[in-house]
């Protein structure tokens, strides 16, 4: 696992935190859906709604780490993206699921929204100032959270997320830098 990943995993599980089960969290049942399934939580970041089958109450930091590698950083080819943007892409793919990630990416790189992380949105990325990207990528993400019928509930938290992210990007150290 990349330097990087490990540092951006530390601060996405800074955000997520321990085992939940609220109730009106749809992502704590197992349908995915509230009142849907089993209620049985989330744990680190990983909900029973992604992961029906999973023991979310027993599931270690090590477990969710590796799962948070290779079901989201992977997938979001996040080792290809700037540290900074890396960070909040890798977020945004925990949070709010890969695919909308992609989707957010994608605007905010001025490029056709088709869902596919390659070598056409890896280029355009390259193309932009990193700092123009990250915002104009907060700023989709923003936009589409508030719109969320949750917002009235988790609002605040979601809000002081996306505001603390740009800000702990700093804090990553960039190898050969």
């Amino acid at each position: 696992m990349t330097d990087i990943f490990t540092q951006c995993f530390t601060l996405v599980i800074g955000h997520e935190g321990g085992f939940d089960t609220t109730a009106a969290d749809p992502g704590n049942w197992t349908g995915g859906i509230i009142g849907v399934g089993k209620l049985r939580g989330t744990n680190w970041g990983i909900s029973a709604g992604a992961y029906p089958n999973l023991d979310i109450a027993t599931l270690t930091l090590a477990a969710a780490q590796a799962i948070y590698h290779a079901d989201y950083w992977g997938r979001l080819q996040a080792d290809s993206l700037p540290p900074a943007l890396a960070l909040l892409v890798f977020d945004a793919g925990v949070n709010n699921g890969v695919g909308q990630a992609i989707h957010w990416l994608q605007t905010a790189a001025g490029t056709p929204s088709d869902g596919v992380l390659g070598p056409a949105t890896l280029a355009a990325v390259a193309q932009v100032d990193v700092h123009s990207l990250c915002a104009e990528f907060q700023a989709q993400r923003l936009t589409a959270m508030a719109s969320l019928p949750g917002w009235r509930v988790f609002g605040l938290g979601w809000a002081r997320r996306l505001c603390q992210l740009p800000y702990q990007s700093l804090t990553l150290e960039h190898p050969n830098a």
